[in-house]
Parts: structure tokens; sequence; C-alpha cells
């Protein structure tokens, strides 16, 4: 027999709740209205589990759109703007076949302002977020030149690309991490728990145990015995780095950081200067104005270094001078790059030369990629073995030499 689960008003007027069982709901309204009591609500038991996992789902859906959402929203726009449909019944139809509640919101939105009769570009620049200043440009630039749905293939295929390396980046970070936090792990299980069990042992032993012991023991006894300071110690830490790194300076460290390491620097330098100059070449084949283009590569290049020198080159620019000039005075481009970029700016082919170069890093970013995960799994292991084994030896060494002294 079901359980239903009710909220009924007695004659005082006072809502009671509970849940009772019943053949069907109108048997269970009738059994509460012979008691005397008014239904104000009746359903079947469980239910609110079902409804706090479509609210589950809701909250899902309210999530902030993701680039993929735009990748998709793009690859969509392209396919319908080429086979003849309109652009407002295009975007009716891909709002109807979003599942993303809040991006649905978004395209209904530029669908409304494209019926009051503003342009596409200027609609889309109203989510500075979702579609940046590099997005707004190639359109504002196809919407000019009438190749709206060539553009449109171009961006989703920057987007996809951009995708694509930002999820290379990230899988060569996962492994180190792992390693990273797995020796932190097992280093604090010895200090905290393995090490005091020997306390008994070392005790009253101090004089001739090694420095190592001695030290470990003193940090061991910290830890356990001062805890909540070390904890909140370490909280602190973690959110001041937070909070600096998030400042200009700490964040222009940060980045000088990345392509200064030996073992890093060669991945990073080749993942800005490809997003750089991909993004310089894109916006310049799209007919994009050079000083607007030079701005929006400095945005988007990802590192404060490069955005600086960008920024610096539109400057020159701005004065009549040529792109390769302040180039050469930054070097953070190889001086083969510069020539490159040289080349193409007096044959009037800038935009194709640019293409292949971005090309070649995007290539050179995937091995190197490769070859700091392979340089840094032996590089971890051996700083975790060297940990778990210094601590080992220091417990283990005293064990032998006051069994010896025993003997």
């Amino acid at each position: 027999m079901p359980n239903y689960r009710f909220q009924a008003r007695n004659t005082a007027g006072q809502i009671q709740a509970g849940v009772l069982s019943a053949d069907t709901a109108t048997s269970a309204a009738a059994v509460l209205r012979n008691q005397g009591l008014h239904v104000v609500s009746l359903s079947p038991a469980g239910t609110e589990v079902a409804a706090g996992v479509g609210e589950f789902i809701k909250r899902m859906n309210a999530r902030k759109p993701t680039t993929k959402n735009v990748l998709d929203f793009t690859t969509q726009l392209a396919v319908m703007i080429r086979a003849g449909i309109n652009l407002r019944a295009a975007l009716d139809g891909i709002a109807d076949q979003t599942t993303h509640a809040t991006f649905r919101k978004v395209v209904m939105q530029l669908k409304e302002d494209v019926e009051s009769g503003k342009q596409f570009s200027e609609a889309i620049g109203k989510f500075p977020k979702l579609f940046g200043p590099l997005y707004v440009s190639m359109v504002r630039a196809s919407e000019m030149s009438g190749s709206f749905s060539q553009m449109l293939d171009r961006i989703a295929g920057y987007i996809g690309q951009q995708i694509e390396t930002r999820k290379m980046v990230v899988g060569a970070s996962i492994y180190p991490g792992i390693i990273g936090s797995l020796a932190v792990s097992v280093t604090v299980f010895l200090l905290t728990f393995v090490l005091p069990r020997f306390y008994t042992i070392f005790e009253g032993k101090e004089d001739v145990l090694p420095w190592a012991t001695r030290f470990l023991m003193n940090v061991s006894h910290f830890m356990t015995a001062e805890w909540p300071f070390v904890i909140g110690g370490v909280v602190a830490l973690v959110g001041l780095l937070i909070v600096v790194i998030k400042t200009d300076v700490g964040s222009f460290w940060v980045d000088k950081l990345k392509i200064t390491l030996p073992i890093i620097k060669g991945m990073f330098q080749s993942l800005y200067i490809s997003r750089s100059l991909q993004t310089m070449g894109q916006l310049i084949n799209a007919g994009v104005p050079m000083l607007d283009t030079l701005m929006i590569t400095g945005d988007i290049s990802g590192n404060q270094l490069y955005k600086g020198m960008w920024h610096r080159v539109h400057s020159s620019v701005k004065q009549g001078r040529k792109i390769s000039a302040p180039l050469i005075k930054d070097g953070l481009l190889p001086k083969s790059v510069v020539q490159m970029v040289s080349a193409g700016e007096e044959s009037g082919k800038l935009g194709e030369v640019l293409d292949e170069i971005s090309g070649y890093y995007a290539k050179q970013l995937k091995d190197q990629i490769k070859a700091v995960t392979s340089m840094i799994e032996p590089i971890m292991i051996v700083v975790m073995g060297s940990v778990v084994g210094f601590i080992a030896m220091a417990i283990i060494l005293p064990i032998f030499k006051m069994s010896q002294l025993v003997k």
C-alpha cells in the first residue's frame, strides 16, 4: 500500500503534517476528511527525492556557460546560415535545441536584439565574458564583408583549437599534481602517525640519536601538539598566496616564472607564441584593423609580459612604425619569428605567415608538453622517494644503533 505525505488544517486552523497509507490519493484524502481535517496538500511520499533531483539538475543547468557552449553555438549557427536559414530563425532553432538553461536565455536575448534591428556583433557584445573581443571583432568584420558563415567557421576552428590547447596544458599538470599531493600526504602521515609511535623508544636517548632523527622528532612533536596552528598557518599561507597572485605584481611574477623556469619555460613560450600569433593571424585575415588586432592580441595572450609586448607594438604602430621593430627589442619572440613577421609585413602576406608560424608552434607545444611530462615524472618520483627514504632512515638507523649498544 503506497504512502502519502500530507498537510492538513484542523478545526482550530493549525497545520498538521504527516504520512499515511492508502490505496489511492482519493482514499487518503477521504481518511483525512473523516478525521475532520481540511486537506492543504497531498502527494506520494518520495516525490521530495525526485523534486530534489530535479532541483539539482536545475542548479546544474543554471551554472555559467562554458567555452564549449560557445563553440557548439558557433558551429551550429555557421551550418544553419550556410544552409540559407536567416539569422533570426537560426537563433530560434538553436535556442530550442540548447539544453543549458542559462545559455538558452543568452541565445533568446540575441534573437530579441536581432529582431529589434541590432547588428549581431552589437548583440553579442552585451556578453563579453562569453563572446570576447576577438569574437566580436571578427563578426563585425564579416558583417562588413558579407562572409558571415565563413567567418563563423573560422571562429569555431579558433575556439576549438584553444580548447584543445587548454586541455593539453591542464592534462600535463595533473600527474605532477597527483604525485606532489601524494608526497605531501605520505610525509604528513609519517610525521604525525608513524614517528610518534617511536617516542617511547627514543625518549631519554637524545644524546645518541642522529641529528636527522632529533630534527624530525621536534617537527613531529610540533605538528601533533600544535596541529590547530599548523592547519591554520597552512590555510593562511595558501590564502595569502592566492591573494598575492591575484594582484598585478603577483601575477606578473608568476607569468615571468612561467617563461624563465628551466623545465617549463619552453612549453609556456610555445603556448603564448602560438596563441598570440594565431589570434593576430585570424584577425588580420578577417579584415580587422591592425591597431584593434594588436590590442586584442595582447589581451588574449594570457601572459602579462606578452600582453605588455603587444601593447608596446600597438603604440609603435600607432606612431607609424613597423610591427617588427619593437618585437626585436623585447626579445620575447625568437629572432627567426621576428624575421618571418617582418618578411610577411613587407610582402603584404602577414596573415598567412602568422597562420603558418602559429601552426608550427602549436605542434611544438604538443612536443613540449610530452617532454615536460616525461621529465617531471622521474623528478617527482625521486623527490618523493628521497623524502620518504630520509624519514625512514631517520627512524631505522637509531634503532640499529641502540641494538648494537645493547649487545
